[in-house]
């Protein structure tokens, strides 16, 4: 199959390959372009074209490295991509995560190149994750052999795998969570990310009451020599744990915006992120005027209820 004949390619020529790519999309202004501009203007609807432009295309060539060092990192066995990863910051709040008699539950935004980071997870111990079965058979049988070849147990992303997770951290194990997807109505809340009210998840704040479990935020970082730095951060705000969902998951987005924005350029702001607000449910294919004056009226919703709180 030709996805594993990827374990052949040079990682340069990869990402050659993705760097042509992210010129192509930037000069025809291509989909995955217009998203990261539309998410650049209703995060900061002040924001000039011109750093938009700038911007945008930072993002969207460090998206496409993203893609083919994952591509890289499924093919390759779990000790090359432990082999990329250079430096660990503040690896002592992993490590007390590790010890917390709780377990831990590891929250990993869509920054960088978390797939890279899950060998390396893997030599701690054996988490507990859930798992989506791909659309294309192939690419999902492709995903899943990588996943075999790490102690991480993978269970469904239904309510048997919830229960899966809460029964590991119960027993003082570590499962991995990625807290910024849009969900299905049913399981999230509409509360600000980047100053925008929408609609978020609610699993990880859920999991958090329920077993008080150490959360810690996690992110692999490319650096400009090609390698991996992956960054520790303690998440220690006791509204993480608040009774109140609404309150809890607001806290959540504001420490994964923390974990983001020492990083912006390398988020996955290709993402339609904010499908889900309280004045329209898709803003996207908004014209740019259109976008910015939504922008403007969403965040200063957001303001106004953070001045009555």
């Amino acid at each position: 199959m030709a996805l594993h004949l990827i374990k052949y390619v040079p990682l340069s020529v990869l990402r050659g390959l993705a760097t042509v790519c992210a010129c192509i999309a930037n000069t025809f202004h291509l989909g995955i372009y217009r998203s990261i501009w539309a998410n650049l203007t209703l995060i900061n609807p002040e924001m000039s074209d011109e750093q938009k432009t700038k911007l945008s295309k930072k993002i969207l060539k460090n998206q496409l490295l993203s893609i083919v060092d994952t591509l890289k990192s499924w093919a390759m066995p779990p000790a090359w991509s432990v082999k990329k990863i250079s430096k660990v910051h503040r690896l002592s709040i992993l490590e007390a995560g590790f010890a917390h008699p709780n377990g831990m539950l590891l929250v990993v935004p869509h920054l960088g190149t978390w797939e890279m980071m899950n060998p390396w997870i893997n030599s701690w111990g054996s988490p507990t994750i859930m798992y989506k079965p791909i659309k294309q058979p192939a690419l999902n049988n492709f995903v899943l052999a990588s996943r075999e070849r790490t102690k991480s147990t993978l269970v469904p992303t239904d309510a048997t795998g919830v229960k899966a997770v809460f029964k590991a951290l119960k027993n003082g194990e570590f499962s991995v969570i990625l807290p910024d997807h849009v969900p299905d109505l049913s399981g999230g809340v509409v509360v600000p990310f980047f100053g925008i009210e929408t609609l978020s998840s609610t699993l990880t704040s859920k999991l958090a009451q329920k077993t008080h479990c150490a959360l810690v935020g996690l992110s692999c970082i490319r650096t400009q020599t090609g390698d991996y730095e992956v960054f520790c951060y303690e998440l220690d705000d006791p509204q993480l744990y608040d009774k109140d969902i609404h309150v809890a998951t607001a806290a959540l987005n504001r420490a994964v915006q923390s974990i983001i924005e020492p990083h912006f350029e390398h988020y996955m702001w290709g993402y339609r992120r904010f499908r889900e607000t309280p004045l329209i449910d898709n803003p996207y294919p908004l014209s740019i005027d259109e976008l910015t004056l939504l922008a403007k009226q969403l965040h200063a919703r957001t303001q106004s209820k953070d001045n009555k709180g």
